[in-house]
Formats: C-alpha cells, sequence, structure tokens
C-alpha cells in the first residue's frame, strides 16, 4: 500500500494553465466573499448538498451503533469531500484536488455554526430531532465552550480554504518553472 502512496506521490500533477489559475482563484475569491457576506451562513446549492450528506451520515454510521450515528451527521458531510478529495489526489487533478479540499473545509463553517448553537438551539433542525452537538458537547463535559469550540473550527475551515488558493497559485508558479 505505502509503494502505491510513493508511486502516486512521483507522478505530476496535472499541470495548471493561467487561465485555469484565473479562473479558479477568481472563483474562490467569489465564492468566499459569499460566505463572508451571507447573513444565515447558508449557502444555498453548497449547504444543501452538505446537509444532505450530513442527514444520510446519521443512518449510515448509525449501523455501527448508537455513538457513531450521533457523530455520523458530521462524519457524513465530511466523509464525501473526503473521498473526492483521495480521489483527485490520486488522479493528480491539481484543480479538481483543490476545489473538492475547499468543499472539505467549507464543512468546518456549517459544523461551527452548528457546534456554536448548541447552548442556543435556536437554528431550526431537519425533522426537530436531536441537537447533535448539544448531545456531543454534553457527553463530553464541554457544552460550555460550544461557541469557543465553534470558533477554532470556523477558522480551521478559513485557514484550510484560503490554503487551497495559495496552494493553486503555488502550483501554477510550479508549472511556470
Amino acid at each position: 500500500m505505502f509503494d502505491s502512496i510513493k508511486a502516486v506521490q512521483s507522478e505530476e500533477w496535472n499541470p495548471i494553465t493561467t487561465a485555469m489559475a484565473v479562473v479558479t482563484c477568481v472563483g474562490l475569491v467569489l465564492f468566499f466573499i459569499v460566505l463572508m457576506k451571507d447573513e444565515d451562513g447558508f449557502v444555498f446549492l453548497i449547504d444543501h448538498t452538505n446537509l444532505v450528506f450530513h442527514e444520510a451520515g446519521h443512518p449510515i454510521f448509525g449501523l455501527f451503533g448508537e455513538t457513531l450515528g450521533l457523530y455520523g451527521g458530521t462524519l457524513g458531510q465530511l466523509v464525501f469531500p473526503v473521498v473526492a478529495v483521495i480521489a483527485f489526489w490520486l488522479r493528480r487533478e491539481a484543480i479538481s484536488f483543490a476545489l473538492a479540499t475547499v468543499w472539505f473545509f467549507e464543512n468546518f463553517l456549517n459544523i461551527a455554526r452548528y457546534m456554536a448553537d448548541a447552548r442556543a438551539r435556536a437554528l431550526p433542525l431537519v425533522g426537530g430531532g436531536e441537537h447533535d452537538w448539544t448531545n456531543i458537547f454534553s457527553r463530553w463535559g464541554v457544552l460550555s465552550y460550544d461557541t469557543r469550540i465553534a470558533g477554532f473550527v470556523s477558522t480551521v475551515g478559513w485557514l484550510g480554504m484560503i490554503g487551497m488558493l495559495v496552494w493553486v497559485v503555488w502550483r501554477w508558479h510550479q508549472d511556470r518553472e
């Protein structure tokens, strides 16, 4: 297995042309602006997709027990982007890898919003069910830190997304040499 990982790492990334870099960077900057300006923090198309994966994660991971079922929503919305990230990494498709990684880290913003709501419980829940993060933080004994933890998770999300923008520019620069 490690030999195949080394083989993939030794392969060159598909080159990023200047046009691809410009379109990707402009698109990401516009996406970041939308994320910052959106009042409720829910970007219609991407976040409805994330919500579907979140809700699917509960019964899928729930097959492995009640605890995994509880964590399954968050795991579900992260697993699908990770699969895309790995697939594009294996194929060495730089732009697709970067965008899938941005998708992964954008989920952190949603997760953070849900975490920050653990005590307030003001967000509308699908089906009016239990609040995942209220239950998780209560189990961990950290419910009173919900907003602090959420702030950290949100920061990681932003750093990851911005990091991918920087990586695209760096990758493009490497392809020019």
